[in-house]
């Protein structure tokens, strides 16, 4: 048994069962261990949601890093780094429930830390949105408001988003981006 399949185990019962439902006996029967055994490994809960919204974000910043590294216009980073988001969190569904559910069950000492990778992921966003307003294409009076908008329309896909419906995450995505981008009122030429 590795800390990987554990991980991977306790993400998905804790966005089933939310952190406070879940126990680590659910945690050690769901990757066959006994529950001293689990404890091997990992020496609480709280490092367990800890262990795992560091995974998200993780993979969610060398994802979005990959797409504002490039040499495109600030909207063209934006637009992909908005499809990039949307299939991460919904490919990867369990890990995005708990990071976006679930960060507020983490005790301080715990929160603190997980907040400074937080921080950086939402910089990543700001920093787009402030290039785009440097450089006069994007029309912006706080970049920070501005990224938290696009993120907040995005994480509720996680709840409402079907595999099977009309839509793949980057059609969404993409349909998001044009709202965002150039919103609903019909331009007059």
């Amino acid at each position: 048994m590795t800390r990987d399949e554990i991980l991977t185990a306790a993400a998905q019962i804790f966005s089933e069962k939310g952190f406070h439902a879940a126990s680590m006996q659910d945690i050690a029967e769901a990757v066959n261990l006994q529950k001293a055994s689990l404890y091997h490994h990992i020496s609480s809960k709280q490092e367990i949601l800890l262990a795992i919204l560091d995974r998200a974000l993780d993979l969610l910043i060398e994802d979005i890093e990959q797409v504002v590294e490039q040499p495109f216009s600030p909207d063209e980073k934006l637009r992909l780094a908005m499809a990039v988001y949307l299939q991460d969190m919904l490919e990867h569904r369990d890990l995005a429930v708990v990071l976006l559910l679930e960060h507020r069950s983490l005790e301080p000492q715990y929160h603190a830390r997980h907040m400074l990778r937080r921080d950086r992921f939402e910089h990543l966003w700001r920093d787009v949105i402030l290039q785009g307003a440097e450089q006069g294409t994007f029309h912006c009076a706080d970049a920070s408001l501005a990224s938290r908008y696009i993120l907040g329309v995005m994480n509720w896909a996680i709840i409402w988003y079907r595999p099977d419906g009309l839509l793949t995450p980057v059609e969404i995505a993409d349909q998001f981006a044009v709202l965002f981008l150039e919103g609903l009122l019909v331009r007059k030429v």
